[in-house]
């Protein structure tokens, strides 16, 4: 994977704090702070050619790849640098928790947006698109195939617009919710997902 470099200053000021630059680590999905750690100009370099995120451990006084031993490790997809070139933002997609605690995030959880949510249902989802689990609704949904996916999803449609006609918010929100995930089932059954909705919207946008 190669990894977005062109938000990164040409130079980076690791002198500033004795040849270190804070490494602020952010879900490229859902922007939720995963870590906070600490690179040089090696571990920078190294998370470039290998595309998982590269600390330099304080403790250890040695580069260490996030789950090198554990295997959640950080796929970089972007590296910038802050205004005055000695802070770095990675975004990355992470495999497992990223906290030693195993916790998503090093950071209190309930802090979390409610959007957020949406990447978990999502990779969900794409989990029970090869499950054989006879008890996912999820599953059924993917084995009878587009035609009843497409056929939930427009069912779900007219069932948001008469709970909104009728005012009862309660049921609008019900149906929504239910249309929502309709539609992120229909979409990963073609290989896409809500990013791929946004990044319509945000190109029309612009």
């Amino acid at each position: 994977m190669n990894v977005d470099t062109s938000g990164l200053a040409a130079t980076i000021d690791y002198e500033k704090e004795g040849g270190l630059v804070p490494a602020i680590v952010q879900h490229d999905q859902t922007g939720e702070v995963l870590m906070l750690g600490y690179m040089d100009a090696d571990a920078l370099a190294k998370t470039i050619a290998l595309g998982n995120v590269t600390f330099y451990s304080r403790s250890k006084q040695r580069l260490w790849t996030k789950g090198e031993t554990s295997g959640n490790t950080l796929a970089a997809i972007s590296l910038s640098s802050d205004c005055d070139s000695d802070a770095v933002l990675v975004r990355a997609i992470p495999a497992g928790p990223t906290c030693h605690l195993g916790t998503r995030t090093c950071f209190a959880e309930n802090g979390r947006l409610p959007l957020q949510f949406l990447t978990e249902l999502s990779d969900v989802i794409t989990a029970r698109k090869t499950s054989d689990d006879d008890e996912s609704y999820t599953a059924s949904l993917f084995r009878a195939g587009t035609r009843r996916m497409a056929q939930k999803v427009g069912e779900e449609g007219v069932e948001v617009a008469v709970a909104a006609t009728a005012d009862d918010r309660d049921e609008l929100l019900n149906e929504s919710a239910d249309l929502v995930y309709h539609l992120m089932v229909l979409l990963a059954a073609k290989g896409m997902g809500l990013n791929d909705v946004a990044a319509k919207l945000r190109s029309r946008h612009s």
